[in-house]
């Protein structure tokens, strides 16, 4: 996924109260820090307190792990764009308690913590001829040493910060020539970066290289977001808190690791793709085994052990924190089930492991305690999905679901399975969606009016804005004095009542003031940090509005000229507008003249259909251009009008039709309304 640059660091801002040895925060929400956040309410200072009760904060053996073999860090971590301006920047986070004490009331303290750990990085001998460098990226790049050189694992997002941690390691381990890069799954915090590694691999290097990638992923690298990217890009400037600044009322980290690096995207084709569990390659004198786990936390992942040194690599099958079966940026479902029966087999398959390394988040030693650890991973999953179907088949609705299921004391005593990331109630939620959908079997479901216009019936119904805001604002007030669970439970409640009000008035800047603090209180609260992610950004939105632009689709210019050039077409269909299209009947022909090959759109009916077709196919208008001029009008690097006076395509017919088929395609800024109709 693609993003756009660096969120500005603020200072420490605002009031930020010590949960040690205190039970609430400053009872004062309209202290406001420079960017709008209000202060944190004594019933939300109550529920972060409480949360120090429920699980052991004394242990800090995952601290100890997290700091294990340290070769060296770099204090200053700021990694530069090559376009300008930062990728990168680990000092941003310095206000985070290095040992992840003293939460301040604005954050809940089991995320704080989660923060603290992943703001350990450097590079780290992991066992013999196993190193990480973590904190570099969202994501870790692992190092195996070879008989010769090194085998690269996950080089990162970004091709600025892939670049800058291979030289950190080369710095300190010797400089070796690598022999083979693994592509543990099709996310592209695990491959994006690859071009920065590449860069600086001498022709011989490249040109022996190996790059081994599970089965299907050049197809799921190179089209996730294609079809829905706009939607999905603007959720996940919510989802991780782009927008927001790195401080004690804002986002502290995403709970997998710090955030997305906003850099320069890259891709780089497999060699060797593994298909079947049970694989075994050696390379350069390394045997590695590997367990195909596709369609858990991605549509094409393995996991590998290396049976020479008793090393399981999880990848992104098991991590420091409870995972997403729906992730909130936009995602499709993931099966539970299989999830944990893939960890069931790991577990059974990599018994003999003694070291657990992995995608995100630091190690494990011990064959004992890497045992429990999966086991626990494995039921947490398994829980969460019977469970949940078992109350659906009771008729439960997805919202009851996720109000009453709970971890039970087993799987809630430590911290490595806790919702930082995914949550229990979300999860939950999506359970029920990969069953049975969107549609409760409440008929009053079947055809709602649209939220706006709902909205403002309700706002009628309940006497009109001035009535509606003057209980809210008291019943806020009144929050701030409840106990933690009847604040909390009021400041949702005065989230949906608002939100009411906010789509009914959008101009009402009171209730968007009001709404505002109550999203700020819920977002203090959360363990998860995309749930404080978004709550904190909905507050910032409501304040300041959309942002001014989106995310340049102009980031994965790299990866988009090795998707297939079919779904470029698919993705132009659902951008069509139908009203503009309206009574249009064309056909329209692309011809890659570096591929040789040619497309046939058509359009009738407001559809737009594409199919393969012979060079000589007639068509109302052609066009003639290579596959990377034609991304280039894709993601806005050039404009249709300039390249068709351009001597660097060629066209027949009518360019009239070409400018008046263009004309009907919506171009998606991804800055459209959240918070506000």
């Amino acid at each position: 996924m693609s993003f756009s640059p660096r969120v500005f660091l603020s200072p420490f801002l605002g009031i930020a109260l010590a949960l040690a040895g205190c039970d609430s925060g400053p009872d004062q929400s309209s202290q406001a820090n420079s960017a709008g956040h209000s202060a944190p309410t004594a019933s939300t200072g109550k529920a972060n307190q409480q949360v120090l009760e429920q699980r052991p904060f004394d242990d800090h053996s995952d601290f100890a792990n997290a700091r294990r073999g340290l070769i060296a860090e770099d204090p200053e971590l700021v990694t530069e764009h090559r376009g300008g301006g930062e990728v990168w920047n680990m000092p941003d986070y310095d206000f985070v308690d290095a040992e992840g004490e003293n939460a301040p009331a604005s954050v809940n303290p089991s995320l704080w913590r989660q923060a603290a750990l992943n703001n350990i990085h450097g590079l780290f001998k992991v066992t013999e001829g196993l190193y990480q460098i973590r904190g570099y990226d969202l994501a870790n790049m692992s190092i195996i040493e070879t008989d010769t050189g090194w085998i690269l694992v996950d080089p990162l997002t970004a091709r600025e910060t892939a670049s800058k941690a291979f030289l950190f390691a080369r710095e300190h381990l010797g400089e070796k020539p690598v022999r083979a890069i693994i592509f543990t799954h099709s996310h592209i915090d695990h491959f994006g970066g690859v071009r920065g590694v590449l860069q600086h691999l001498s022709d011989a290097e490249k040109a022996n290289l190996r790059i081994i990638a599970p089965a299907g992923f050049e197809d799921e690298a190179t089209s996730e977001n294609i079809i829905a990217g706009p939607a999905m890009t603007r959720r996940a400037m919510f989802m991780y808190g782009k927008r927001l600044r790195r401080d004690d009322r804002g986002h502290v980290g995403t709970g997998l690791g710090k955030g997305p690096a906003f850099g320069t995207l890259g891709f780089a084709a497999p060699t060797d793709v593994i298909s079947e569990t049970g694989t075994e390659l050696i390379v350069d004198g390394v045997p590695l085994v590997f367990q195909m786990v596709s369609g858990s936390e991605a549509p094409s992942e393995f996991t590998f052990y290396l049976p020479e040194r008793k090393a399981f690599c999880g990848a992104e099958l098991v991590s420091r924190n409870l995972h997403n079966l729906y992730t909130l940026r936009g995602a499709k479902v993931r099966d539970a089930r299989i999830w944990s029966g893939y960890i069931d087999e790991a577990r059974r398959r990599f018994a003999e492991a003694e070291v657990y390394f992995a995608s995100h988040h630091w190690p494990l030693w011990g064959r004992d305690n890497i045992q429990d650890f999966l086991l626990k991973q494995r039921d947490t999953y398994k829980f969460i999905h019977d469970q949940s179907v078992r109350m659906m088949n009771q008729g439960a609705t997805p919202r009851e679901i996720a109000e009453n299921l709970q971890l039970p004391a087993a799987l809630n005593e430590e911290f490595h399975n806790q919702g930082y990331y995914g949550t229990v109630s979300h999860n939950a939620k999506a359970v029920y969606q990969s069953y049975l959908g969107w549609f409760t079997a409440n008929p009053s479901e079947l055809n709602p009016l649209p939220e706006a216009e709902s909205a403002k019936r309700y706002v009628a119904m309940m006497g009109g804005a001035d009535k509606i805001l003057d209980q809210a604002r008291q019943d806020f007030e009144a929050a701030s004095d409840m106990s933690a669970t009847e604040g909390r439970d009021t400041y949702r409640w005065l989230g949906e009542l608002l939100n009411h009000l906010v789509f009914a008035d959008p101009d009402n800047n009171e209730a968007k003031a009001l709404l505002a603090d109550v999203y700020d209180q819920l977002g203090y609260q959360a363990e998860s940090a995309p749930w404080r992610d978004f709550y904190l950004t909905g507050a910032y939105e409501l304040r300041h509005g959309s942002p001014e632009e989106g995310i340049k689709p102009a980031m994965m210019r790299e990866v988009l000229l090795h998707t297939p050039v079919s779904l470029f077409f698919d993705s132009m269909a659902v951008r069509l507008n139908a009203d503009d299209a309206e009574g249009e009947a064309m056909t329209i022909k692309i011809t890659f003249t570096d591929l040789q090959e040619s497309y046939l759109l058509t359009l009738q009916n407001s559809v737009l259909h594409n199919r393969l077709t012979d060079a000589d196919t007639p068509a109302d208008a052609t066009l003639m251009l290579t596959r990377p001029m034609f991304v280039d009008l894709l993601v806005g690097n050039a404009g249709l009008k300039e390249l068709l006076f351009s001597d660097d395509i060629r066209f027949e017919g009518s360019k009239l039709d070409l400018l008046g088929f263009f004309s009907m395609l919506d171009k998606p800024e991804g800055r459209f309304n959240v918070v506000t109709p």
